[in-house]
């Protein structure tokens, strides 16, 4: 049996699946662990572990586990994408306009004149000690974990709920997988049409790991007039300038598929899909602007 609880958490909608015969205690638990781990990684709570370190310069700073955990595994998505994913870039997509939860963010918005920041930050040139669980922040730095936050949560809900059965856990688009059913199929995943919202462009059968997708059909606005959205490039500190609309990237784990579905996207369709192609056990689907579907090769496995 499907055991289901939708809710929300970190501006998003959250789902969490457990299969078992009888109700599993720990998926009433599931809000609260997001809710723990919201209060430590949001940019947007004022006492937040993370709002809390942006403030400190040149300062080592102890930080909590869960803390050094999402900023390993935010370094490890920099250091697989050549640093097009990357947790520096909170002044730029503040600048951008993204700077409430979307929720709460006007899609007419900013009609002053936001500065043009230039970002050449990287997860590289922060002093670190793993064996205090220090972290120096330099001057001019912030972070914002954003996408990373929401993947490791997933799959963090994920590996606990797997005590009591097959697990999926799908934080808005990043979605965890335990392994197959109980009965050793698939689960299966829609992808959802962008110009169409009502229908699945595919259905996916995924049996472990990770599924994730990124894009500018959502979290977009008017800023001054121009359309902007919250993926940025690294290179421009701007809105990513890409021909696609949504990335579906298919990964070993949901944190390696959030990182890859971004780091495709801000590259485009041909670069994208020529980076992807070179990751081994990845599989993706674009889908471009103008609705013309693009298939790795390793995705019709997954068809």
């Amino acid at each position: 049996m499907l055991n289901r609880l939708e809710f929300h958490a970190m501006g998003c909608e959250m789902l969490a699946v457990v299969e078992a015969a009888s109700q599993p205690t720990l998926l009433s638990k599931v809000p609260e662990w997001f809710e723990e781990w919201e209060q430590i990684l949001s940019r947007f709570r004022q006492d937040s572990e993370l709002t809390r370190f942006n403030q400190t310069y040149e300062t080592p700073v102890q930080v909590s586990k869960t803390f050094w955990d999402v900023f390993n595994a935010a370094q490890k998505a920099e250091q697989m994408t050549d640093g097009l994913v990357t947790a520096t870039l909170l002044d730029a997509i503040i600048s951008a306009g993204y700077d409430r939860p979307f929720d709460l963010l006007s899609p007419q918005t900013l009609s002053v004149t936001a500065p043009h920041i230039k970002t050449t930050h990287t997860l590289a040139a922060i002093p670190t000690n793993e064996i205090t669980r220090e972290i120096t922040l330099p001057h001019g730095m912030s972070l914002d974990f954003g996408g990373v936050a929401k993947g490791w949560s997933a799959h963090q809900a994920m590996k606990r709920l797997q005590a009591e059965g097959p697990a999926l856990v799908d934080a808005a688009g990043d979605i965890a997988i335990s392994g197959p059913r109980m009965d050793g199929s698939p689960w299966t995943i829609g992808i959802a049409n962008p110009l169409q919202t009502d229908e699945n462009i595919e259905v996916l059968s995924v049996y472990e790991g990770g599924v994730a997708t990124s894009g500018k059909d959502r979290r977009r606005w008017i800023r001054n007039g121009v359309l902007q959205h919250h993926i940025i490039d690294p290179f421009t500190s701007q809105p990513a300038e890409t021909d696609l609309l949504t990335v579906t990237v298919i990964a070993p784990n949901v944190m390696q598929a959030e990182a890859a579905a971004k780091a495709t996207f801000i590259l485009g369709s041909l670069t994208g899909m020529t980076w992807l192609e070179s990751q081994v056990n990845f599989a993706g689907l674009f889908i471009l602007e103008d609705g013309q579907l693009l298939y790795s090769k390793k995705m019709k496995t997954y068809l």
